[in-house]
């Protein structure tokens, strides 16, 4: 059987798990930040600067990890070429769980004045660049290790798996508030999931030792063609249609992810007064039909294609945000179904990995000079193909031209921000 028509064998289950288990535990430290933003805009903010102020504050220093994840990943993109996709995926862990753990540990407005948000923004930064390398960084390892025809699949499960990962700080959250009172919130409840996150990035770290380095980076280790230069030179220069899809594309996930699902639930406490336990019980149940729907999109998306489950998707995510958005402040008996089925058509994004996986850049922030997230540079035009006519029989001539040894470049970075890029001249 074709290596790009073969099933997944037990090392690919293997592979995916171990990645998507330690891709939700960093996950996990990098979005737990916004579940309790209001308590850190109360904590690292004057209290006599108005309320829409200390918002803006707030959601500026959450967003300011999403600007740091390109520098971090066209840098971690460079030295995962260099010495490898294992090395570079465990070093993203470390550098997720240090500053998540200091958090934890740093002193309020009240102790150090204007110096804590600044140490606050400091330690976003550095968790922008860690989830700048880590969450794209899955994806190319999975890709290089899956078959070919099975990338859809594999990379739809692997993003189920890393929205466990928001599950799991909805649910860590929602533990907090409704066994602590929101004065012990505030006083040092807040600082339990930030600690409770640096001890999952030693988890993580863990489970990483048992991954092995991809067959496509040992392959192009022994034939001394790894890249000695940024690969995002020549993606924007060569493939400025590649990089337009993959921003478009990284746009529909950043809204589905950040907005609908991380952003909504302070949305419905501030805008309709609903209380924070509700808001996020609510949000775990949009985040287990997100699951689904990643796997449902991955699955599909290898059988008709990237460009009809897009259409398809992001026409039933619009609806299902129409909905949402415009009766759940006034059906508060319908939030739970509302929150899940936009949720589920979230899970649209499960395949924007798949749709992304040959485009030159692409950035968590739907901002051009996103990280690069490795396929190749026969695969950036191949995409452009296969959106216009889903021809088969171009597909198989790219991968008859990929084993051959034409190029590589893999880009990418979303939500997460970028992983490792590679130029591989034949």
């Amino acid at each position: 059987m074709s290596k790009h028509t073969r099933h997944l064998n037990g090392q690919d289950y293997k592979t995916l798990t171990l990645a998507a288990l330690g891709g939700a535990l960093e996950f996990y430290d990098f979005i737990i930040f916004v579940f309790f933003a209001a308590v850190v805009g109360e904590l690292f903010f004057p209290a006599d600067i108005p309320e829409w102020l200390r918002q803006v504050q707030t959601f500026g220093i959450f967003a300011a990890g999403y600007l740091a994840r390109p520098l971090g990943g066209i840098v971690m993109a460079h030295f995962g070429d260099l010495v490898g996709r294992k090395k570079m995926f465990t070093l993203s862990i470390l550098l997720m769980a240090v500053p998540t753990l200091a958090i934890g540990l740093l002193p309020t407005y009240a102790t150090l004045g204007i110096v804590a948000p600044l140490l606050l923004l400091l330690m976003r930064v550095l968790q922008g660049a860690a989830i700048g390398g880590e969450v794209p960084g899955a994806w190319v390892f999975v890709a290089e290790h899956v078959p070919e025809r099975r990338i859809g699949i594999a990379c739809g499960t692997l993003t189920a798996g890393l929205t466990v990962g928001i599950l799991l700080g909805s649910v860590v959250a929602t533990q907090v508030n409704t066994r602590m009172t929101q004065e012990a919130v505030h006083e040092w409840g807040w600082r339990l999931p930030f600690l409770l996150g640096g001890a999952f990035g030693l988890v993580a770290m863990y489970l990483r030792r048992w991954l092995q380095e991809t067959p496509i980076f040992l392959a192009m280790q022994q034939r001394k063609a790894l890249a000695q230069e940024l690969p995002v030179k020549s993606v924007v220069l060569e493939h400025k249609k590649a990089v337009v899809v993959s921003m478009l594309l990284t746009w529909l996930l950043s809204a589905g992810i950040v907005v609908v699902i991380l952003m909504s639930p302070v949305w419905l406490q501030k805008q309709y007064g609903f209380a924070p336990a509700l808001t996020l019980q609510a949000n775990g149940i949009a985040t287990i039909m997100l699951c689904f729907g990643c796997l449902i999109a991955g699955l599909v998306v290898d059988r008709i294609g990237a460009s009809r489950i897009f259409i398809i998707g992001s026409i039933l995510l619009a609806c299902a945000s129409w909905l949402f958005y415009h009766l759940a402040g006034t059906r508060p008996e319908m939030l739970f179904f509302l929150y899940g089925l936009v949720g589920l058509c979230v899970g649209v994004v499960g395949a924007v990995r798949w749709g992304c996986r040959g485009c030159a850049l692409c950035d968590g922030a739907g901002l051009p000079g996103g990280g690069p997230f490795h396929r190749d540079l026969v695969l950036l035009q191949r995409l452009l193909r296969y959106l216009r006519r889903a021809d088969a029989d171009c597909r198989d001539a790219a991968d008859e031209r990929l084993a051959d040894g034409a190029g590589l470049v893999c880009a990418g970075a979303v939500d997460g921000g970028a992983g490792s890029g590679t130029v591989v001249t034949a």
